[in-house]
């Protein structure tokens, strides 16, 4: 089985749509007629010369899995971390290049989806081995045995830790600390869903507090639209009046109508700010791209994000919503 990741979730609609994996560094070219690991890594360097040798024969390895190791009737996964949800195929088709599409989906092979497994069906070791930040990996045999019994309709049974896929002793070090990070992201993350509404709204107020804005929450039950307004005064009266939504559902993404029913209260001078766990349908991202006022929409993988940045501004009570240790790593 093999986990495909798909550049942090921004092209799960093209894998699920076009019914395809894919992965990027289009400027290598077709690597059709090259047979050889070795060979593929030297076309890595001799495009990106600035690459230390380490991060060439990952990524050299990376190309390698999908032009000459992925098979026809090879299991297939990846996964949306704005649903949660992994989805699962059979590989349909022989390796293709695209030079004509965008960069992260030159390299691909046809896919048939055929199944959908939300992540917390999975035990701890399990969606941890599927967190490698590696663009493509094989996965283990456990996730596998795992994620069938999920299909069968058996509980999650699998009490082994899975190990980070073997690589080039030379390369591991840094594969393992992107790994680390991967899993510590996903572990936070999996700490946010479990938050109550009124948790969350606390914890994103306390965030904009750490950045430098006065936040107040709105009374609940007469928002009218809005759950926290943030400004340097405190007032609202001071540019920029930042007025955000928040939506912790995290199985039901954010439509084209939440859009516009968040914008329809909002003044011309307001700055918006969406988040939703679930995430957000394609119609919505639309929607907010052609709205009046500067919006953004922030979903799970974002607030993760901003949280980390800002974690040590925020006060103490803020934090013990979500502690957080510092890991730290040799330099």
């Amino acid at each position: 089985m093999w986990m495909v990741r798909n550049k942090g979730g921004d092209n799960i609609r093209a894998f699920l749509d076009e019914g395809i994996i894919a992965i990027g560094w289009r400027a290598v070219g077709s690597l059709k007629n090259i047979k050889s690991r070795e060979q593929i890594i030297k076309k890595v360097e001799e495009n990106w010369p600035e690459y230390k040798h380490k991060k060439a024969i990952v990524t050299g390895s990376q190309l390698n899995k999908v032009a000459n190791l992925i098979r026809i009737n090879d299991k297939v996964i990846t996964y949306d971390p704005s649903t949660r949800k992994y989805h699962l195929g059979t590989v349909s088709g022989e390796y293709g290049y695209d030079a004509a599409t965008e960069e992260s989906m030159a390299h691909f092979r046809s896919v048939k989806w055929e199944h959908t497994i939300d992540r917390d069906l999975l035990s701890p070791p399990t969606r941890n081995s599927l967190g490698s930040t590696l663009t493509v990996f094989s996965g283990s045999d456990e996730a596998q045995r795992e994620l069938e019994s999920v299909l069968d309709g058996e509980p999650s049974a699998s009490k082994k830790a899975s190990e980070i896929e073997d690589a080039d002793d030379e390369a591991s070090e840094q594969l393992l600390l992107d790994d680390l990070k991967a899993r510590a992201k996903e572990f936070i993350k999996d700490k946010l869903i479990a938050l109550d509404w009124d948790e969350m709204q606390e914890l994103v107020a306390a965030v904009l507090k750490a950045m430098g804005y006065k936040a107040r929450i709105s009374p609940q039950g007469s928002d009218r639209g809005r759950d926290i307004v943030a400004s340097p005064d405190g007032l609202g009266l001071e540019q920029p009046r930042i007025v955000v939504e928040v939506k912790h559902r995290p199985n039901s993404p954010m439509g084209s109508q939440d859009i516009r029913s968040f914008l329809g209260g909002r003044h011309k001078d307001d700055r918006g700010l969406y988040i939703s766990t679930g995430g957000f349908s394609k119609d919505a991202k639309y929607e907010a791209d052609r709205a009046s006022i500067p919006l953004t929409l922030m979903d799970i993988d974002e607030l993760v994000d901003l949280v980390i940045e800002n974690y040590e501004m925020m006060d103490v009570d803020s934090r013990s919503l979500l502690p957080l240790t510092k890991i730290y790593w040799p330099s």
